[in-house]
């Protein structure tokens, strides 16, 4: 089942990291294009381009341009549209990571997404924030729409709540103090506490489950990824209307958590995913496909 193709209102964009002064604004926005297209995974126009993105259309026309010269995008002169170029594609195909190899957790997204009807979400941390760096969006009628590259709260969200498990308390403090002192005025602080209770109930489960902390009516079920040395850690997740996610939660987290262990053979530990060799997993993995197409 794929994405839905309509164009997100944008009120439901999602959070952005600012674009900074110590980022070169153009930069962020050549990204943030080509992210649009990965949500949108259809043709668009300037007008659409720069409605969902908050852009001064002149400039979206010139970065379009730009990236139509540079081969990255595709025009079309009659529909006044653009699309992604295979050169897109080809992007990043360099990095061997374990984590997909042969699409394998693409293809793990997806079918969850196909068994659920839900959005499903892959996250990693970006300083004290976790962002969804892959999204694939609901098919259910109630669906949540979740954003490619909106970031949440390291200690304030289901996805964030799902990393600070795999920390250890000492860091999740020192993560707690420094999102107290860089909270704006009246802004409510983090309870130290508090967190370490909820992250202890996060280990126990083996996932985390929020609804209404930073979408009132949505929800998330998280569970983070085995970790392999020299990658960030990630984490999997299943997004929804709270209502619904609340019913389904135990169902939710089954899906997930099969998912997670048939992919990578690895055994919940103390309600947290461990794997000592998952590249041999995903090579057997690999291997066993390969051996069924011929």
């Amino acid at each position: 089942m794929g994405r839905r193709k309509d164009s997100p209102p944008r009120d439901r964009i999602g959070a952005k990291i600012p674009l900074e002064t110590s980022l070169v604004k153009s930069a962020g926005r050549v990204l943030e294009i080509l992210e649009y297209f990965d949500d949108l995974q259809r043709q668009s126009t300037v007008m659409e381009i720069a409605d969902a993105l908050g852009y001064p259309q002149s400039s979206t026309s010139a970065l379009l341009r730009s990236l139509v010269a540079m081969g990255y995008l595709n025009y079309d002169a009659q529909k006044r549209t653009y699309i992604t170029s295979s050169r897109v594609a080809l992007l990043g195909s360099w990095i061997n990571s374990p984590f997909f190899a042969e699409g394998a957790i693409i293809a793990m997204m997806k079918e969850l997404n196909e068994e659920t009807g839900d959005t499903v979400v892959l996250a990693m941390r970006n300083g004290q924030h976790v962002q969804y760096i892959h999204v694939i969006q609901a098919t259910s009628p109630a669906r949540l729409h979740m954003t490619l590259g909106t970031v949440r709260p390291l200690a304030a969200s289901g996805a964030g709540y799902a990393l600070l498990a795999t920390m250890s308390d000492a860091e999740i403090t020192r993560i707690v103090m420094r999102a107290n002192a860089e909270a704006a005025e009246g802004e409510p602080l983090i309870k130290t506490r508090s967190l370490l209770e909820e992250i202890a109930v996060v280990r126990q489960k083996g996932y985390a489950f929020t609804c209404d902390m930073v979408t009132r009516g949505g929800g998330i079920i998280a569970m983070p990824l085995p970790r392999i040395a020299g990658q960030p850690q990630m984490v999997l997740g299943i997004g929804g209307i709270s209502e619904v996610m609340r019913q389904r939660e135990e169902t939710l987290a089954t899906a997930l958590r099969s998912q997670i262990e048939r992919r990578f053979g690895s055994p919940f530990a103390d309600g947290l995913v461990h794997s000592s060799d998952v590249r041999d997993a995903l090579g057997r993995q690999i291997a066993l496909a390969r051996a069924a197409a011929m």
